[in-house]
């Protein structure tokens, strides 16, 4: 199954449309049963994402493929190959498990930095001493990513896709990708919930893109989808993609997902003006 868990909510008050805070630990039980009734069977966190990765070892994950993510690495000289398996036995601990699926860079420009031979280096010894079966980055824009695997052998990558944001599959990097034998996992299809919210919800400094919002309510009028569905249906629809990481905060919300995730997708909305980094990128949006 394409999906992936995303487990952000379970540790931390994520994403812009977020109005119920952290997920509890009841609530994230109930989701991974159900997900696991649904069969999806991989799950994503991250040091960084505040009591994820112990909320899920609490639960238990042991039947899971887990994938995590490292912090930016200190400015340490000479080996960093103990920061970083101590990162990694520390999660592991926290999760309650042996090894993970995989580590990701969570700074992955560190690759380009001084430090960046190092780093890589370290990810491939935690990986031979089986602490991971894969080691990979999570970046923000496509263009990071010739420069990236021009540094370092990396087994994965994860990257923002949503029917907003199309530059993976536009640009054919997905596809690419593929064909060196690297696996592509997808986030933000909800752009962290953005084009989930009514437009009474949606914060007012997005509404210098209201050509945008205006083309997205007038698709969705016409093929008839919910902002949820036509968010899944497009991220669903790529065949170059292996894993669509979503996040969700009730096992209701999980449902709708599962229900969706093979339904054909009408043509995609045309968007009047250029989509700009400044909406696709959440980092940049306390500057908006």
């Amino acid at each position: 199954m394409k999906i992936a868990l995303g487990t952000a909510q379970f540790g931390c008050a994520y994403g812009i449309s977020n109005q119920s805070g952290r997920v509890s630990l009841a609530e994230a039980r109930r989701i991974l049963e159900e997900a696991t009734r649904c069969g999806v069977d991989m799950l994503d966190t991250a040091i960084d994402y505040g009591t994820s990765e112990a909320t899920l070892g609490q639960i238990g994950v042991a039947s899971w493929r887990v994938v995590t993510k490292l912090p930016a690495a200190p400015a340490l000289e000479g080996d960093l190959s103990a920061w970083v398996e101590l990162q990694i036995r520390e999660s592991l601990e926290r999760l309650r498990i042996e090894h993970v699926y995989a580590v990701l860079l969570h700074r992955p420009q560190q690759v380009l930095e001084s430090v960046g031979p190092r780093l890589v280096a370290a990810l491939e010894r935690v990986k031979a001493k089986g602490l991971t079966e894969k080691i990979g980055i999570s970046i923000y824009a496509p263009e990071e990513i010739d420069p990236l695997l021009s540094r370092g052998r990396f087994d994965l990558v994860q990257a923002p896709l949503n029917i907003l944001d199309r530059r993976l599959a536009a640009e054919f990097w997905a596809s690419k990708l593929k064909t060196l034998g690297i696996e592509v996992h997808v986030r933000s299809i909800f752009l962290q919930g953005l084009l989930l919210m009514q437009p009474a919800q949606r914060p007012a400094k997005f509404a210098r893109w209201r050509p945008i919002w205006d083309e997205w309510d007038r698709w969705l009028e016409a093929t008839s989808l919910t902002p949820i569905a036509g968010c899944v249906a497009y991220a669903a629809s790529r065949e170059d993609i292996d894993r669509i990481v979503v996040g969700v905060d009730t096992v209701a919300h999980l449902r709708e997902i599962i229900a969706i995730k093979n339904r054909d997708l009408p043509s995609l909305p045309s968007w009047p003006v250029t989509v700009d980094n400044e909406l696709i990128n959440p980092a940049g949006w306390s500057a908006v």
